[in-house]
């Protein structure tokens, strides 16, 4: 079962694309907004990247221009902010924050403007774990948390047909199985080790982002297989799980290195 693991993170680690994170999305006091609040897995003593999106809740993309605030507090006493009401042009923002001690803290966000307009305060109120004895443990099948970061980044929304088939082979077919669910709960713990950096670049590089979804075009066909197939088992789940991995090592390693070795054996002559 080890070894299947291992060649099951191989293509994942070339290309990531899909996993959950930690992150939680509420609505502010009237529903204006509605707040995706997404973090690295928290070490006491060290920053953290608070990873913040303010999503328009009909259209469900990133709302531009938000003039916002942030209180981080534990146990009643601030250990961040507040910050002056600051503007954001993207609708997403990347704070530090250093949590000192295990605990359970308070991030509290204020928005008082969209679309260079004024609006009465509201605000949203997220609790954030710190240390093993304080973390509270998420279904990795929650369809409602954040999924698929890269791919989100690179094709724009959570509601993308690229993002939407990450997330329904995710629950419907990869975590149908003890073997994938096994796979998904490893694989997590890498994945967002990197991947809200990836998908902080993408937002700022254009051209990265366009590339990274060169990149991923191939690896989203080879999945597509699986939606088309019925996955009764675990021999089936590592079977046609193995068969994609070697697929997309062909694609991503195969062919780069037969193109190389053409090419030197042609300077050669």
């Amino acid at each position: 079962m080890k070894f299947v693991l291992v060649m099951l993170l191989i293509p994942l680690l070339i290309i990531p694309a899909f996993a959950q994170t930690n992150s939680q999305t509420l609505q502010t006091e009237k529903g204006t907004l509605d707040v995706k609040l997404a973090y690295d897995d928290i070490i006491s003593g060290e920053q953290t990247n608070l990873h913040i999106d303010f999503i328009n809740p009909q259209t469900k993309k990133i709302q531009e221009h938000i003039d916002y605030s942030i209180t981080v507090s534990k146990d009643g006493t601030n250990v961040f902010g507040p910050i002056p009401l600051t503007h954001t042009s993207l609708g997403s923002v990347k704070i530090p924050v250093e949590f000192i001690n295990d605990g359970v803290y308070s991030v509290e966000l204020g928005v008082e403007g969209i679309l260079f307009q004024p609006i009465p305060l509201e605000k949203v109120s997220f609790d954030v774990s710190v240390g093993e004895a304080f973390a509270q443990p998420s279904p990795i099948n929650d369809k409602n948390g954040g999924a698929c970061l890269i791919a989100t980044a690179t094709f724009g929304s959570e509601l993308s047909p690229q993002v939407q088939q990450l997330r329904e082979l995710r629950d419907n077919t990869i975590l149908s199985t003890n073997s994938g669910t096994a796979f998904m709960t490893t694989f997590n713990q890498f994945y967002y080790s990197f991947s809200p950096i990836i998908a902080d670049y993408e937002r700022e590089q254009p051209i990265f982002k366009e590339a990274v979804k060169i990149l991923l075009t191939p690896m989203l066909t080879s999945l597509s297989i699986l939606n088309h197939i019925n996955i009764d088992s675990e021999q089936e789940m590592v079977g046609y799980g193995v068969g994609i991995i070697l697929m997309n090592i062909g694609m991503y390693i195969g062919i780069p290195v037969f193109g190389i070795i053409k090419i030197y054996q042609y300077n050669r002559k």
